[in-house]
């Protein structure tokens, strides 16, 4: 598929989708990588990634800028981090005058949520790795001197039962208090950050993000009396690649393996479905993971994962089950050893995969669009449009 014109991508306020995230949706069932720096310009009206972004494996995303730059005096420095179950990442970014240049950034797999599906609760190791990675964050929200922060934690302290220990304990040795957010907030945040991607020649898109402990689906759609596409409803399912991979096991994936992930995850994904999937023409799947970057690094057959290559590309339905096809081909080894995915991630691909072939199968639409960005993106333009820093279209 080809790429839409940069100035032809959709544009939505921020404040807006918030606004309908709250009134529209409806309740459906329930190793280390390295520090990563930018410095760039990202215009939110657009699909174009930021020159020199996220080259190197998914695992450690190495940004090839220069950290040392300072945010410009005046402009007002924010921040964004995003605890998830696997991931800690982190966005320091300044308002311009139709979007935001990325300051400085980090990004590392901690597993946070590793056993907490067995055990009920973080584990030692995982809160030191975490601390760690906070730490990290830290600095840099300090060197960067942001004083506006948003800074949130998802599944994986949603569901721990020592997570409000954990948090005290994150508080007291790094200093970040960690916002505990629902998966309403965290579906809303997404399409707030991925809402550009959305095509403006169709009527909306069937957005999911595949996350380490839970999985969010949105349907956003446009009429003719609202050309702003609006959220219809949302789900979440307690299924991410670890919970999945945990239960169900990454590492030696069988047919047969696989299927029954896919279909666990199908069996929860189909009451929504049943409800919110009808009507599909002119609409396209969104997606935004480490599933779906690392399926179209390797439909490319990238030697390295390039974010200016992978943010913002359409995949076709064909292109997808020959990536996901070959991914099932491969041994875990052959998984660890390839740089778009990485022991970091060799024994969770298949579990993202089967989810996203469960979402294929509840909503079988022709062409997904891949998206590297998110809730990072999504905190900062809500931060920045709240301040009146960052100009609604």
């Amino acid at each position: 598929m080809g790429m839409v014109p940069c100035d032809a991508l959709l544009r939505i306020p921020a404040a807006l989708l918030m606004f309908q995230a709250k009134k529209q949706f409806q309740t459906g069932p329930t190793g280390r990588g390295k520090t990563v720096c930018m410095n760039d310009h990202t215009r939110l009206r657009d699909g174009h990634a930021p020159h020199g972004e996220l080259e190197g494996s998914m695992a450690a995303v190495a940004l090839a800028t220069d950290p040392a730059i300072p945010a410009q005096a005046g402009t007002g420095v924010y921040a964004a981090l995003d605890l998830g179950t696997n991931n800690c990442r982190l966005l320091i970014a300044c308002p311009t005058q139709d979007g935001f240049r990325v300051v400085d950034s980090f990004s590392r797999i901690i597993r946070l949520g590793e056993g907490v599906s067995a055990t009920g609760s973080i584990s030692e190791a995982a809160i030191d790795r975490a601390i760690a990675a906070l730490s990290i964050c830290r600095d840099k929200i300090n060197l960067r001197k942001a004083r506006r922060l948003r800074l949130i934690a998802t599944e994986a302290c949603r569901a721990a039962s020592n997570a409000e220990g954990f948090r005290s304990r994150v508080a007291a040795e790094t200093g970040i208090e960690l916002e505990v957010i629902d998966r309403e907030t965290e579906a809303a945040l997404a399409v707030v950050g991925c809402s550009p991607l959305v095509d403006p020649r169709g009527r909306g898109a069937i957005l999911f993000d595949i996350g380490g402990g839970s999985t969010e689906l949105v349907r956003i759609e446009r009429d003719a009396q609202n050309p702003e596409p609006r959220i219809k409803a949302w789900m979440s399912i307690p299924y991410g690649v670890v919970t999945l991979a945990e239960q169900f096991g990454g590492r030696d994936v069988t047919p047969e393996i696989y299927a029954a992930m896919e279909q666990e995850v199908a069996n929860h994904v189909a009451p929504f479905a049943e409800e919110h999937g009808g009507e599909l023409a002119d609409m396209h799947l969104l997606g935004t993971s480490g599933t779906v970057t690392t399926l179209a690094g390797i439909h490319l057959n990238l030697a390295r994962y390039d974010r200016r290559r992978i943010d913002s590309i359409w995949m076709n339905d064909s292109d997808i089950t020959a990536t996901i096809n070959k991914l099932l081909g491969m041994s875990y080894e052959e998984r660890a050893s390839n740089s778009c995915i990485s022991v970091e991630r060799a024994d969770l691909v298949l579990a993202g995969c089967a989810i996203l072939d469960a979402i294929r199968r509840a909503f079988p639409l022709p062409r997904l669009r891949v998206a590297d960005r998110g809730l990072r993106e999504g905190m900062l333009v809500e931060m920045m449009r709240e301040d009146g820093a960052l100009r609604s279209w």
